[in-house]
């Protein structure tokens, strides 16, 4: 029998100290980000200025003289207080990605800014050159280190290391699906350990998790299991009166975490405002429209075009390989449903055999809702199967992107008999243009079913930025490389 990704491993369980992963790996932060400034301020001090201990002149009221080498200190030494100043080692913040990329680069353009505002009224003339060079390459070095560590982090949760270990407080309904969100994704860092229960048993357990007792009995539990974090869940048990007399009675170790029912919403979306002692959320309206959309398009039109430029010998073998392997035309057309439910015909290089389309009836019986993939297609060519392999068949599609009809990035364009099995929450996925690649595709491809790939596509219509579109065509060059979910 299959254990439940929630089930409790006993390794786990004997893990000692469950906030130390965390000081642990802030104090390597600490260490990689010394050698990674020290080491660029030097080899940028040994290469632009040389070994020679040369001076800055100033022109202040006072001629005097600076060597090159008390600049250089200062640098890292300024460089240094503000990664430390601006949080960049947060152990809150450990493991949350684009939080610690940012809070680098700001620290790097401080310390860029107070370097030339302390040369500019102490009247030092710096180099521009190694002044221009130095901050930028350090940054991007610090960001790339911090890359590494996240991906060794997001490595050893997988493996149930370096998380916070929770203990859910809620009603059953609103535990099982919080456990069940959490365990699907080991890289947020919350790992799940016991629960409480507002409307059941206070022993047992509920989805292979022990249950602790009453809520009463959660600051004991947290101690005996080893935790450190007490997530409430949205239940109409669970008042803000009993939330508030839970988070008295925790250790000031322990971190208290609120769950609302709210789901699927990007970070950016969202924003705490206090008022009259109530911490509101504000969640803002999801959209595609103004610079963002025409930033968007444009950026979909020049990439696309140079992409057909450059891949033009390529689509040409392809299309040799394709008339020699079988017959029939080299392009595939279909209609798909575009934005606000416009038809249009997709681009494709040809795959399947010429009656494909004719045979797809005796395959789909089983097939339920959603798009019909399946791993051993009969109907799939020789070449066809590498094409599909490696997404070559797909190509085409920059065409239906240059025209506007697809994106390089969005929800897959639909058939039309799928978008006639759409309910009024499916439809959402027609607010945008489909893409060429998306969080769907990236995230599994056809390895995922249909419900997890509609949450996937409405996460990205309800949160969509340029920043994430990066992000998406950077994952889809590695799904592509390695197969992943393609057939």
């Amino acid at each position: 029998m299959t254990a439940s990704p929630l089930t409790i491993q006993a390794g786990a369980l004997r893990t000692a100290a469950p906030t130390r992963w965390s000081q642990h790996l802030a104090r390597r932060l600490a260490v990689t980000d010394t050698l990674i400034v020290g080491g660029t301020v030097l080899v940028a001090h040994l290469a632009l200025i040389g070994t020679e201990v040369a001076a800055v002149s100033t022109n202040g009221q006072y001629t005097a003289s600076v060597p090159y080498p008390v600049v250089s200190l200062a640098l890292a030494a300024l460089w240094l207080l503000a990664l430390g100043v601006l949080d960049t080692r947060d152990e809150d913040e450990i493991g949350n990605g684009s939080t610690e990329y940012r809070r680098v680069i700001r620290a790097g353009i401080a310390t860029f800014v107070l370097l030339i505002v302390v040369g500019f009224f102490l009247g030092i003339d710096l180099s521009r050159i190694w002044t221009g060079v130095v901050v930028p390459a350090g940054t991007a070095l610090l960001v790339l280190s911090r890359w590494a560590w996240r991906k060794r982090l997001v490595a050893r949760r997988a493996a149930g290391l370096d998380s916070h270990r929770v203990v859910l407080v809620g009603s059953t309904d609103t535990v099982v699906r919080t456990a069940l969100d959490l365990a699907r994704h080991p890289a947020h860092g919350y790992h799940v350990v016991g629960v409480a229960l507002t409307d059941g048993a206070s022993h047992g357990s509920v989805a292979d998790l022990p249950i602790v007792g009453r809520v009463d009995d959660v600051p004991t539990a947290l101690r005996v299991l080893g935790a450190d974090t007490v997530m409430a869940t949205s239940s109409e048990h669970l008042s803000a009166e009993r939330i508030r007399d839970l988070a008295w009675h925790l250790d000031p170790k322990h971190h208290l975490v609120v769950a609302p029912s709210l789901t699927d919403v990007g970070g950016s979306r969202i924003h705490l405002r206090p008022a009259a002692g109530l911490p509101l959320i504000h969640v803002e309206t999801p959209h595609q429209a103004g610079a963002g959309r025409v930033a968007k398009r444009l950026f979909d039109v020049a990439a696309a075009s140079i992409g057909l430029v450059l891949l033009a010998p390529v689509l040409a073998v392809i299309a040799i390989l394709i008339q020699r392997d079988s017959s029939g035309g080299v392009l595939y057309r279909q209609e798909r449903i575009g934005r606000d439910g416009e038809p249009f015909s997709i681009l494709k290089f040809r795959s399947m055999s010429a009656d494909a389309d004719a045979r797809r009836a005796e395959l789909t019986d089983d097939s339920g809702k959603g798009m019909f993939k399946m791993p051993d297609d009969p109907r799939v060519t020789r070449v066809g199967k590498v094409l599909r392999r490696f997404s070559l068949d797909e190509l085409p599609q920059l065409i239906n992107v240059v025209r506007g009809e697809m994106s390089l990035v969005g929800p897959r364009p639909a058939l039309p008999s799928e978008v006639s099995e759409y309910d009024r929450r499916e439809l959402r996925r027609l607010a945008v243009t489909p893409g060429l690649s998306g969080l769907w595709q990236v995230s599994g491809r056809s390895d995922l079913d249909w419900a997890d790939g509609i949450r996937l596509d409405l996460y990205y219509v309800e949160n969509w930025s340029m920043t994430q579109d990066l992000q998406i065509l950077w994952r889809t060059a590695r799904a592509v490389a390695t197969s992943t979910g393609a057939y």
